[in-house]
């Protein structure tokens, strides 16, 4: 359900290598792979400018941030999304600056409110419960393409999608720990705030979300529904969807780079499509960097989400295309 339609496509490596030699004694060092890349995911060179850019936050509520494992209350979700409608957010602000545009998809916030894009409100808490039913994951993976696909018919030439919600890095952290095997100390981090204690709780929380998935491994999809949320599963849907459409994806945070991960597990040939804007504390992020081999434009520890950090790299990219074209 999650695998793309059809055998993904690779960038163009002609394009690719066109921009490399034409740049070899220029000194740009790793904006002459960035801009080589761009060329490729756009089949020409030189590359056009990059310009009509688009940061997507998927936005949900997650269960399992009732446990208190943040110094953000749950509620926090619903008005920073309501901040980021308002164009007050930081991802405005650094929209603004690189001349992206941001939308917000509310996939399962905690509130009365109802779109065509919502899956629930809020999802199961992963540590003792389902997080969405059948009907939910699959509704969920349709709107991620779906997204994808209105604003790539709308004319972007780069995606950035950003995440939203208290309890979210605790969900990607689950994810991750149980498709790599990796222990939940060593794929949690801090999120957006916590303190000694409470990220025993978040250990705890993952642990045991962890356990309720062993020996699924075999049906990856099982295990999304069953610990991920439907925010995660619409951003695995949407990165893939994007990549089949030969769309270049910009990655921010750990739930994003988690979402890659599991788009390029269940669609091969999607990280291709895919550059990693930066690095926050977050060790889930590092691992999923590592299982995708991108390695970060900056490292500049920001946790906000919402394709902040991707952000902060967009002049990067921008900047890559440039030199080629000029």
């Amino acid at each position: 359900m999650l695998a793309a339609p059809a055998p993904l496509t690779a960038p163009d490596a002609a394009s690719a290598e066109a921009a490399l030699q034409a740049s070899e004694s220029a000194g740009t060092g790793r904006l002459r792979d960035l801009g080589a890349w761009v060329a490729a995911c756009q089949g020409i060179f030189p590359p056009r400018p990059v310009e009509r850019c688009r940061v997507i936050v998927f936005a949900g509520d997650h269960g399992v941030a009732q446990r208190g494992m943040s110094l953000l209350a749950p509620g926090h979700s619903v008005a920073r999304a309501q901040e980021i409608e308002q164009g007050a957010a930081v991802v405005n602000v650094l929209a603004r600056a690189t001349g992206a545009s941001v939308r917000v998809v509310d996939i399962s916030l905690d509130h009365e409110a109802w779109g065509e894009e919502r899956v629930a409100r809020s999802s199961g808490a992963v540590d003792v419960e389902d997080a969405m039913d059948a009907e939910q994951f699959a509704r969920a993976v349709e709107i991620g393409r779906r997204v994808a696909d209105q604003e790539i018919d709308s004319g972007v030439d780069l995606l950035i999608p950003g995440d939203l919600g208290v309890g979210g890095t605790t969900v990607a952290a689950a994810v991750l720990g149980a498709f790599t095997g990796t222990e939940p100390v060593a794929v949690v981090g801090p999120g957006a705030g916590t303190t000694d204690e409470l990220w025993k709780i978040k250990v705890e929380a993952i642990r045991d979300a962890m356990f309720r998935v062993r020996g699924l491994s075999d049906d990856p999809e099982e295990v999304l529904r069953r610990i991920g949320s439907p925010d995660l599963v619409a951003l695995v849907g949407f990165i893939a969807q994007a990549a089949a459409r030969r769309t270049p994806l910009l990655i921010d945070g750990a739930p994003v780079a988690v979402a890659a991960y599991l788009a390029e597990r269940f669609s091969p040939g999607v990280r291709a499509w895919c550059q990693a804007g930066q690095l926050t504390p977050e060790p889930a992020h590092l691992i999923a960097l590592q299982a995708l081999e991108l390695t970060p434009l900056l490292a500049l520890d920001m946790n906000a989400g919402q394709g902040t950090g991707a952000l902060a790299a967009l002049p990067l990219v921008q900047a890559a295309a440039g030199l080629l074209a000029d």
